[in-house]
C-alpha cells in the first residue's frame, strides 16, 4: 500500500526465501487493502502445500547467489545450515521443478512484489 494502510499477515510458504535472513525463510508477508482481500490471499497460500525440499532449494539458491564462483558441498552445508540429505533432496526437487526460481515474484492476487 502506497500510503501505509492495509492489513497484514504472515503465512507459511516454502517458496518464500528472505534475501538476507534465513530465520525468515518459509514465511510470506502479505499486505492487502482489506480483511476480505487478505482472507483471499491467505486461502491461496494455505491451499499451497509446504514442500521442505523447495524451501531447501531456495536456501541453496541464496547461498549460490552470494558465491557465484560456486561452493563445495561442505561449504554449502556451512552456508545454508542444511545437511547433505537435505541438499540432495533440494537438488532432486530442483531437477523436477526447473521453472521455479527464488527471487521477487508477484502473486495473481497481489500487485506488491514479494520478498524472496
Amino acid at each position: 500500500m502506497v500510503d501505509g494502510t492495509g492489513v497484514h499477515a504472515i503465512v507459511p510458504d516454502s517458496s518464500a526465501i528472505h534475501v538476507h535472513d534465513p530465520a525468515l525463510d518459509g514465511n510470506r508477508s502479505l499486505t492487502a487493502c482489506s480483511t476480505a482481500h487478505l482472507g483471499e490471499l491467505q486461502q491461496h497460500y494455505h491451499a499451497r502445500p509446504f514442500v521442505n525440499a523447495e524451501l531447501w532449494a531456495g536456501k541453496i539458491a541464496r547461498a549460490l547467489r552470494r558465491h557465484p564462483e560456486g561452493l563445495s558441498r561442505e561449504r554449502l552445508v556451512a552456508e545454508t545450515g542444511l545437511n547433505l540429505l537435505q541438499i540432495d533432496a533440494a537438488a532432486n526437487w530442483t531437477n523436477h521443478h526447473p521453472r521455479h526460481h527464488h527471487h521477487h515474484r508477484r502473486t495473481p492476487h497481489n500487485d506488491t512484489p514479494e520478498a524472496p
